[in-house]
């Protein structure tokens, strides 16, 4: 890396002051956005809560022009921005839900305007809108989330992150960053193949979380070992079901046992999802029971556990969802409850996962025909989409069509997103004599027209999030009759007014195919079938093994060298009790097994062919193995090494 003058980290650091309130930066924060300064593309593997977003927010404030940040996560892009508008920084979203006019504004601001930041699903990136004003920016940075997403081998793969490669024709010079908080290796290098990367830097923040104890629970009474840890660790958590219904029947087991609980999932309204946000943040509720929908780019330090009550499809979920307990660095606690059900549920979902090509060609057929799109149109367009209200409507299963959708997706077809959740806006579409000269002649419209203009600035610019409750308390009307105004302005073309949505969004990202060119490849569907079992059984292995320290399986999984032992998850509390250290451990067990897998021994002739350690040890060490399963008695009182034990 280039040798930075004092001037320019003093520059970064009094930004980050300035800005954000801190005075120095964490790990590796520095080096990347010097990293990125220099022009050098750039990966950065930081875990949950490591504070990936300064990485580019403050290397994109440093420099002239505008920072591209690309993020499939909606919810995510809308809490960034607005929290960088509360800093003062100018900035700019376009998601799903949004009309072709707001788009049109938004784009032409971030050209002559003065916002620092775009954000934008990957979708967005091929339209021709975009390429032809991208053309015009003067990007000056391309940040992607969620950087995980472009590579096939990964967990959660999406072919609208292709398209980053083709955007970066357009702006020769400008530096990429990506991040994720996990990749293994072979995604890792996947990453920087498919972006591209000229001169790239990969920065590494370790996997282990040292303040986090990993515990797996085998429970057939889930419920009731998930109280009882509820009962020993203080403070504030969040449970992780599968299913919607099982928030709901989680938190009011909770509820009934005494524990402040509530639940959150995608199908709930805003208000409501924002309401139990909340309640959490604020403490007024102790526990979020929630499908995967909750937590992510929450700001929330002092989680102190995350309880699993269903196992994920991988350990890079797993371990991003673990993640957001003990951000700040205090001790925390990550427990996976399981069973054997658990086991059979995972089978079950693997066939699930993967339905047959006849109901993934019927699916896309029912929705092109549920928005009446003719063959040959529709790229880009995006509908409010409510999967129950569909499913419904074709009679058709919507376990199978959820996945159906997520196949599609794969082929790059359509995407689906949670809820658009976008506020009510609002923008001034006449000139200001013209709404002046309205305003003369309707004596009885003035006043209201004088309170939203002086509530909110920049209407004339762009389109502006108002809260319709607040105009019409200010204008003493009731919400109905503000929202009846700001219709009759529409109408008359003075203002263009958008009611808030909060529904699911679809996005059809290639025009309607005619059913017999839908062509399903179902030997890349094979391939991800395959790549979804080794994860899967990863996972299981993680849950079922006994030995293996569980901080040291996570982060060799993700390629990291680590051999020490974290001392504080399940498995290795249970060696510590056994009094022997790592070393002599190692050692006698590996001369327990090499002798076992000659022949059956008894305790006695184990004992002594066991040299170099005391008799105390080797018993200890040995029951131990017994008691995890790792070696067994036979015959009486012979034991032999157990088939396939780690």
């Amino acid at each position: 890396m280039t040798s930075f003058p004092e001037i320019a980290i003093n520059h970064i650091q009094q930004i980050l002051t300035r800005y954000w309130g801190y005075s120095t930066f964490r790990s590796l924060q520095q080096e990347i956005i010097l990293s990125v300064l220099d022009g050098k593309d750039t990966l950065a593997l930081m875990p949950t809560g490591g504070g990936k977003s300064i990485c580019f927010q403050v290397p994109a404030m440093a420099k002239e022009g505008l920072c591209l940040v690309v993020s499939p996560l909606i919810a995510l892009m809308k809490d960034q921005v607005e929290h960088l508008k509360a800093k003062g920084i100018p900035a700019v979203s376009i998601v799903s839900g949004m009309s072709k006019n707001e788009i049109d504004i938004a784009l032409d601001n971030c050209i002559y305007g003065k916002e620092k930041f775009l954000y934008l699903s990957p979708e967005r990136l091929s339209s021709d809108l975009f390429i032809a004003r991208l053309q015009k920016m003067n990007i000056n940075l391309i940040a992607i989330d969620e950087a995980h997403c472009i590579s096939q081998w990964g967990y959660d793969f999406r072919p609208s992150y292709l398209k980053i490669a083709e955007v970066r024709q357009h702006l020769p010079g400008v530096p990429i960053l990506a991040l994720t908080a996990s990749a293994t290796p072979l995604v890792q290098e996947d990453i920087q193949q498919r972006l591209d990367f000229k001169n790239g830097q990969v920065f590494k923040k370790s996997f282990e979380r040292k303040n986090l104890s990993y515990i797996v629970l085998h429970e057939e009474d889930k419920l009731q070992r998930m109280l009882n840890v509820m009962k020993k660790i203080p403070g504030t958590g969040i449970v992780y079901v599968r299913t919607r219904k099982k928030t709901r029947d989680v938190a009011e087991f909770l509820i009934r046992n005494n524990v402040r609980a509530s639940f959150y999932h995608a199908g709930l309204s805003s208000a409501d999802r924002a309401k139990v946000q909340d309640d959490w943040m604020k403490g007024r509720v102790r526990i979020v029971v929630s499908t995967n929908a909750f937590g992510m780019g929450i700001d929330k330090s002092n989680v102190r556990f995350v309880v699993h009550l269903d196992m994920p499809d991988s350990l890079e979920a797993y371990y991003q969802e673990a993640g957001r307990a003990g951000r700040d660095e205090q001790k925390s606690y990550a427990v996976l409850v399981y069973n054997e059900s658990d086991l059979i549920e995972s089978q079950r979902r693997l066939e699930m996962s993967f339905p047959e090509v006849k109901a993934i060609r019927t699916t896309y057929q029912a929705i092109a025909n549920y928005y009446q799109l003719p063959v040959g149109s529709g790229k880009g367009v995006s509908f409010n989409f409510d999967i129950g209200e569909f499913c419904s409507t074709y009679n058709l299963p919507v376990a199978e069509v959820f996945n159906c959708l997520k196949i599609l997706e794969l082929q790059g077809l359509v995407v689906t997103s949670e809820s658009a959740d976008l506020h009510a806006r609002l923008r001034v579409t006449a000139s200001s004599q013209e709404l002046y000269e309205f305003q003369v002649k309707n004596v009885k419209i003035d006043n209201f027209i004088k309170i939203i203009l002086r509530s909110y600035e920049g209407l004339f610019d762009e389109y502006v999030m108002i809260k319709e409750s607040e105009i019409a308390s200010r204008a003493v009307l009731s919400i109905e009759e503000c929202k009846s105004l700001l219709k009759q302005l529409s109408a008359l073309k003075l203002f263009n007014y958008i009611e808030s949505k909060d529904t699911p969004q679809i996005t059809f990202t290639e025009e309607r195919l005619d059913l017999k060119d839908l062509h399903i490849d179902r030997e890349n569907l094979a391939d991800r079938k395959k790549r979804y079992l080794i994860r899967q059984k990863a996972m299981l292995n993680y849950a079922t093994s006994f030995e293996k320290c569980r901080s040291l399986m996570l982060v060799n999984y993700f390629g990291e060298e680590a051999r020490n032992r974290c001392g504080v998850c399940d498995v290795c509390l249970q060696r510590n009790k056994i009094g022997v250290s790592d070393l002599e451990f190692d050692t006698i067990s590996d001369r327990i097994r090499l002798l076992l897998l000659k022949g059956e021994f008894s305790l006695d002739e184990l004992v002594s062919k066991v040299e170099d350690h005391h008799e105390s040890q080797a018993l200890k060490v040995i029951e131990w193995m017994i008691d995890n399963s790792k070696i067994k008695y036979v015959r009486g009182n012979l034991l032999e090494w157990v088939e396939n034990s780690n």
